[in-house]
């Protein structure tokens, strides 16, 4: 099977065709290549990332229902099979909409996987690229003009992959808890795709990183900036031995969450972005009204977090974590390693190669 399609007017790619298992995925070489709009850029995908959502959409995980999956997209709504998944993209444009310059033809670009604009309308709540629309699992994509921003990078293609979803959603965790230098942070499931990119970004702005994590990954993350371990089966509060922390980013939930709240001083602040050991956590009111606590659950990025990651990686103040790397037609054995959870970083497909 090519790389890349050799008709115009289709392409390479993956076609999530329901819910389910990996039987769903099926790799096809007939699917329409889109045509962008006049606000539209079209992008020829180098490679993508493998992250959580594609997972948890995959198999409905999302959906609050009775299994009839009708609000099991990311942001509520079913999902119109078949769909492109596929939310960490890099990519070149290589065709522009007629109200975008053609001066943006040739620019390589990171596609902001949190969108507020398709099909030339604003949106009224945000999608996500791949759950809502269609995504990177193919040789090409449409994106609103404004969500591909322009990187300038001497790391590869798969390197760059590494970054969107990750490190966004951690930037914006520590954009809507404000966290500040000299503060004390505390990151749950740190060894993953989030999670490391929090530990480097909370170090980035100064601040003392406390990492929760497997004592196998435990170097690697000192290695990346963490100043403190815990590990999974130790109680937090005995590991820091009295000393507070101001913020709390948590990937996990899980039985270990009331310790969380337990360790937060005074007027702390909490984010969560994910629910990996569980989303049905046991919370004692008494502890956030008398400690003043703030919740931030993030999902929906903040306008400054993704130009604020182009520019982290540019400046190189942070670094791509790659785990391991696949061709496309083998997503499915992707998403198994990505589930068993044993790696530090990424999981990323090559899409399109030179």
């Amino acid at each position: 099977m090519s790389a890349e399609s050799t008709r115009h007017d289709t392409m390479h790619g993956i076609y999530l065709t329901g819910h389910g298992g990996p039987e769903v995925l099926e790799v096809r070489d007939d699917i329409p290549r889109p045509v962008p709009g006049p606000r539209d850029v079209l992008v020829r995908v180098g490679a993508a990332g493998v992250n959580n959502t594609d997972i948890n959409t995959r198999l409905a995980w999302y959906s609050k229902g009775d299994g009839e999956a009708e609000d099991a997209s990311w942001s509520g709504q079913p999902i119109h099979f078949p769909r492109i998944q596929g939310a960490d993209i890099c990519g070149e444009i290589v065709a522009v909409g007629s109200d975008v310059s053609p001066a943006r033809i040739g620019e390589r670009v990171l596609i902001e996987p949190c969108l507020q604009e398709h099909d030339g309308k604003p949106l009224a709540s945000a999608w996500y690229i791949g759950a809502e629309c269609d995504g990177g699992f193919a040789e090409y994509t449409k994106v609103a003009a404004r969500h591909a921003h322009p990187i300038k990078s001497a790391l590869s293609d798969v390197e760059l992959a590494s970054f969107p979803c990750s490190y966004s959603t951690a930037e914006n965790l520590l954009t809507r808890t404000q966290l500040a230098k000299g503060e004390r942070v505390l990151i749950t499931g740190a060894s993953g795709g989030v999670g490391s990119a929090a530990v480097q970004l909370a170090k980035a702005r100064g601040a003392h990183v406390i990492a929760i994590t497997s004592a196998a990954k435990a170097e690697s993350l000192r290695k990346l900036g963490a100043d403190d371990i815990v590990l999974r089966d130790q109680v937090v509060a005995d590991v820091l031995d009295g000393h507070g922390v101001d913020v709390v980013v948590d990937l996990v939930g899980g039985p270990q969450w009331p310790q969380l709240l337990d360790v937060l001083k005074h007027k702390g602040r909490y984010a969560v972005a994910g629910a990996i050991g569980g989303e049905i956590v046991e919370l004692d009111l008494r502890t956030l009204y008398l400690k003043d606590l703030s919740f931030f659950g993030c999902t929906v990025l903040e306008p400054e977090v993704f130009p604020n990651l182009v520019r982290h990686i540019e400046q190189g103040n942070i670094k791509p974590l790659v785990a391991e790397t696949f061709a496309l037609a083998d997503i499915a054995t992707a998403q198994a390693v990505f589930q068993q959870k044993g790696h530090v970083g990424k999981v990323v497909l090559k899409v399109c190669q030179d």
